[in-house]
């Protein structure tokens, strides 16, 4: 059994208040989850309107697929217009 973490800091530009960023991160959060069936939470700077960090799990058989897994839902979050990956942290188990 392979365990694929990750955690990604996020730049939004969009937000004007906490709540606007709450909504930009649930659609993201729900979007992913749905898209790629991984187990997704925001885990830091939740009091921060343009900054945010979520912690990203997925469970597989083998380490490729994870690794390709983690590198899809990279791609998927730049090429989400309303957020930019400022750091990146993958770690396998």
């Amino acid at each position: 059994m392979i365990i694929g973490s990750c955690k990604i800091k996020l730049r939004l530009y969009s937000p004007e208040s906490l709540k606007e960023k709450r909504m930009i991160i649930k659609s993201l959060i729900e979007r992913l989850k749905h898209r790629f069936n991984i187990s997704i939470a925001e885990v830091s700077d939740n009091d921060l309107w343009q900054i945010s960090t979520i912690g990203i799990a997925i469970v597989g058989n083998e380490s490729v697929y994870v690794d390709e897994v983690i590198n899809k839902i990279i791609n998927f979050i730049d090429n989400f217009e309303l957020v930019e990956i400022i750091d990146c942290e993958i770690e396998m188990l």
